[in-house]
């Protein structure tokens, strides 16, 4: 570990009960996409008492803080703020009984079920370990809070609002995201790591009938089905066996009652892929598809494919991932490795495109060790860890709050440290 690092976290015994009781009250508290209104006036408060100049309100419900600390680099660290439409089922003390009132006037309830509440309380925690230790690094700190990175369209929307001129233009971005890992593990990789994702909506036409007179109809159901089988074979006969790619139909609706054959059919899927190349292949491939299968039945109408939601392929820059990982290795020995691919997806990597400017992304654990050991030798991983988006995702508030505040100091310090 650097000396500008080891003085700096001299800091964490002093703040870790008041970043645990933040996250517990994170947590208790979750906003969905663009609502994060009360997790944002959280950090907005913590920054300004720190020393930090606010920018409140961007694209909503985004933050930054600047802590400019003389001449030298411009790091900014990003964390997301929120919340999913999810039932928490973890029986913690802490859980969440939100509810919000859904686009369709139905309660929804809310959960910090991705672990955002975990990387909001880092980053406020590194902000002040790094606003406590201004003698022994230089330049400028920023700590940035994304609204709406589950829905996609939070980091564009601060960059809609401004974000490039209302912030420095940082040098390097950083950010983290909690994974079901065994909490201490700091993983990085250079390339690819997370996926890019597409989903689509298929609406399919036909001709609707009485279910006894099925030679008047033309039948969208059995049209999905064929659409739904056949997309089965893009990965598996148009990719490259060493090509990762994921298709995944999600929803499938139509009809009204067990005897009427319905006018159109609607499909919901998700793809998921890695690079440019392989992500317009598959989505060319599944537009041939549903128009083939549609001609095929005599689909009175075209069928509409409309793309719900976009992430791009979060591919990390060689350079600033080296310098990170030589970075954790020093501080966390053992528990610093090189993670592999997921396939998960962000839109983090809009920022620094927007900057143009380079961005490395790690992945921290969050699971209780012994529980993870016990699965792992079990071979029972995917059956007993919760993994992001479960009713019962919950990181271990410690060692993961010590490590993800660890790993973003230790990062920015790689760029800021004297």
């Amino acid at each position: 570990m650097t000396e500008s690092a080891q003085i700096v976290l001299a800091g964490l015994d002093a703040i870790r009960s008041d970043l645990e009781d933040l996250y517990q009250d994170l947590h208790r508290h979750p906003e969905l996409g663009l609502r994060e209104q009360r997790t944002a006036h959280k950090a907005s408060d913590a920054l300004r008492a720190f020393g930090y100049e606010v920018t409140a309100g961007i694209g909503g419900t985004g933050v930054i803080g600047v802590l400019a600390n003389g001449d030298g680099p411009t790091v900014m660290a990003r964390a997301d703020m929120d919340a999913l439409p999810v039932r928490e089922q973890t029986g913690l003390p802490y859980a969440s009984t939100a509810t919000v009132t859904g686009p369709d006037g139905t309660e929804q309830p809310v959960m910090h079920a991705c672990g955002h509440d975990v990387h909001v309380t880092c980053l406020i925690g590194c902000a002040r370990l790094m606003a406590q230790a201004k003698d022994v690094w230089r330049g400028t700190f920023v700590a940035l809070f994304q609204p709406s990175e589950e829905n996609g369209d939070g980091a564009d929307a601060m960059i809609d609002d401004g974000l490039t001129s209302r912030s420095p233009r940082p040098d390097v971005v950083l950010a983290q995201h909690v994974l079901p890992y065994p909490a201490g593990y700091v993983g990085t990789r250079p390339g690819s790591f997370l996926s890019a994702a597409d989903s689509l909506a298929i609406t399919v036409h036909g001709r609707g009938a009485h279910g006894s007179m099925p030679q008047a109809a033309v039948d969208p159901v059995v049209m999905a089905a064929m659409i739904v089988v056949r997309l089965q074979t893009i990965v598996s006969r148009e990719v490259a066996a060493t090509t990762p790619a994921v298709i995944t139909v999600g929803s499938i609706h139509a009809g009204s009652g067990p005897n009427i054959i319905p006018d159109s059919a609607v499909i919901q899927l998700n793809v998921r892929t890695y690079d440019d190349e392989t992500r317009t292949q598959v989505l060319k491939a599944i537009e041939r598809i549903v128009t083939a299968e549609c001609e095929a039945s005599r689909s009175p109408k075209a069928p509409e494919i409309k793309r719900i939601s976009s992430f791009p392929p979060t591919v990390n820059d060689e350079v600033p991932t080296r310098r990170v990982a030589e970075a954790f290795a020093a501080h966390f020995g053992d528990s610093a490795h090189t993670i592999d691919l997921q396939t998960a997806s962000e839109d983090m990597s809009e920022i620094p495109k927007a900057f143009g400017v380079p961005f490395t992304y790690w992945g921290i654990g969050g699971i209780d060790p012994d529980r993870y050991a016990e699965a792992s030798r079990n071979g029972t991983l995917a059956q007993n860890i919760p993994v992001n988006h479960s009713p019962t995702f919950a990181p271990v508030i410690q060692p993961t709050l010590d490590t993800g505040v660890s790993a973003l100091a230790v990062a920015a310090l790689a760029w800021l440290g004297t």
